[in-house]
């Protein structure tokens, strides 16, 4: 019979930065959480939160929880995509089975080489599997914090496997471990105030939330807030008194993603076609439907406006003589009222009195030069 020290080792051999073990209990306070936060996340009702809860959902014969802990901020990433991605998304393979998809299937294969069956459901709750399995504790700003890696840092990824054996189990950590003097530096610095209190999020005001799941065009009291941030967010991480320890390291950049800089240009990605999301960005960043890129276009509009940048104003100018969709045409409007100046009022007025737009691009359109 496989031993817990075993799956200890192969976990370090296969560059994990910590593993723990928990029991397959259903997760009755996350059952708690979400009846009480029904309307928060009812947007969610397609991902099924609630089953998720109980492990035996997955797997029927489960008797434990091994909880593997990624790292994913061990490199630097270039400037130009760290300002407008989250860092999480930033070398996330498991679309084209990478670095993380391998070593997560090694993993698999090697519990399957000694007769144990696995599940890795992506509906179980990651982060509480892994304070119940003792990996760490948990931020204000609802983010999952190592405990004995990555410097204590939340700049970490915890991967739930549900197995048919049970290992004794560690001891839960599941308590908030922000340190007393620590002002609420997240739950302040939330520029949409999707941070209520702590450990109580809205997040259908989340940054993240909005950069991919938002429908429509986003709302106007929200496009400023959002500021630069085209797909996920880490601004309460990156105030986090708890990551400092790690972010003042000087690490080498991770070439991978270096080498994806000008496939994910504010420009490109504005005016790219099906063929280039499909095979340049959706592979890397895949929340979002595969089939439309409307709300990367958007939100790549938005964050031209929120730059201030006189340059972007020709690749407005021409997303709004040019898009179809008006979410995107809207977005290049605003952007170019946000931005403000001759060039950007000449370039709204020349398009104001077209009669073939949509009545929301219109009304974009008037609201720009207004604000011009």
């Amino acid at each position: 019979m496989l031993t817990k020290d075993a799956l200890i080792e192969k976990s370090r051999e296969l560059g994990f930065v910590d593993i723990g073990f928990t029991t397959a209990e259903v997760f009755e306070s996350q059952q708690e959480v979400l009846r009480e936060r029904h309307e928060l996340y009812a947007w969610a009702a397609a991902l099924d939160l609630p089953g998720g809860t109980d492990p035996k959902s997955f797997l029927e014969d489960a008797k434990s929880i091994v909880v593997l802990l990624e790292g994913y901020f061990r490199e630097g990433f270039p400037t130009a995509l760290e300002r407008h991605f989250g860092r999480c998304y930033l070398d996330d393979d498991r679309v084209t089975g990478g670095g993380l998809s391998r070593r997560i299937q090694e993993f698999l294969s090697y519990l399957g080489e000694h007769g144990i069956q696995s599940a890795t459901p992506f509906g179980l709750p990651h982060r509480l599997a892994a304070a119940r399995a003792g990996l760490g504790t948990f931020g204000k700003n609802c983010l999952f914090y190592s405990r004995r890696a990555a410097r204590g840092s939340s700049w970490v990824l915890p991967v739930a496997v549900v197995v048919n054996q049970e290992f004794p189990p560690d001891a839960p950590t599941s308590e908030v471990g922000c340190p007393d003097w620590c002002r609420n530096t997240c739950i302040v610095a939330c520029p949409t105030q999707a941070l209520k209190a702590p450990r109580k999020i809205d997040p259908r005001r989340c940054i993240s939330y909005l950069s991919y799941y938002g429908e429509g065009i986003t709302p106007m009291e929200l496009r400023e807030p959002m500021g630069l941030w085209v797909y996920g967010c880490d601004h309460c991480q990156n105030v986090c008194p708890r990551n400092q320890p790690w972010q003042a390291q000087d690490l080498p950049v991770n070439e991978k993603v270096a080498a994806k800089v000008g496939d994910f240009d504010l420009s490109r990605l504005l005016h790219m076609d099906v063929e280039h999301y499909q095979t340049r960005v959706w592979p890397h960043m895949f929340y979002m439907p595969r089939e439309d890129p409307w709300r990367w276009k958007m939100n790549a509009a938005r964050v031209m406006g929120n730059t201030l940048d006189e340059r972007y104003i020709p690749d407005l100018a021409r997303a709004l003589e040019e898009e179809d969709d008006p979410r995107i045409a809207g977005m290049a409007a605003w952007a170019l009222g946000r931005i403000g100046g001759p060039e950007a009022r000449a370039a709204l007025e020349s398009l104001a009195e077209r009669t073939d737009m949509n009545a929301l691009t219109r009304e974009e359109i008037a609201l720009a030069l207004g604000q011009c």
